[in-house]
């Protein structure tokens, strides 16, 4: 077998980078904390769908299951990150992002869900931020646009 052949397996590559940054280990508890808690509002939906009296239950039951499948996203993103997976950056992105509009539907609204709109909007932006960080990426492994490191 070739030197060109020859692979190392990501977990001993990680073990060689050091002890985890932190802000790597802060976009993956906000990624893990985004998950918790669409886990359980998708968990409270079918709860909900099941034992209510919904409008349309086969909606209800749609929607329950819609959440709990948009939940795997950041608890496999905030996984990766913890292990120092390049492509695990993305999906917690992406999970940010997605967010944002999620925040300011609940600022324009009345009540309670002001503060759970600030809340979610703080923690986005917090997620942003260490993910764009460069001690992040280059924890994670990821170079700039033309591969230099600087």
């Amino acid at each position: 077998m070739s030197s060109s052949e020859k692979k190392t397996p990501e977990p001993a590559a990680d073990a060689v980078r050091g002890p985890r940054p932190a802000r790597l280990a802060v976009a993956a508890a906000v990624c893990l904390a985004e998950a918790l808690a669409l886990l359980a509002g998708g968990v409270y939906l079918l709860v909900e769908a099941v034992s209510g009296d919904p409008d349309s239950p086969q909606q209800a039951v749609t929607l329950g299951v819609t959440v709990l499948v948009l939940g795997a996203i950041p608890l496999i993103a905030a996984r990766g990150l913890l292990l120092r997976r390049r492509w695990s950056r993305g999906p917690a992105m992406i999970t940010q992002i997605m967010a944002l509009p999620a925040a300011w539907a609940l600022l324009t609204a009345s009540g309670a869900l002001v503060p759970a709109g600030i809340a979610l909007a703080v923690v986005a932006v917090a997620g942003l931020v260490a993910l764009v960080n460069p001690t992040t990426t280059e924890a994670l492994g990821i170079r700039g646009p033309a591969g230099d490191d600087a």
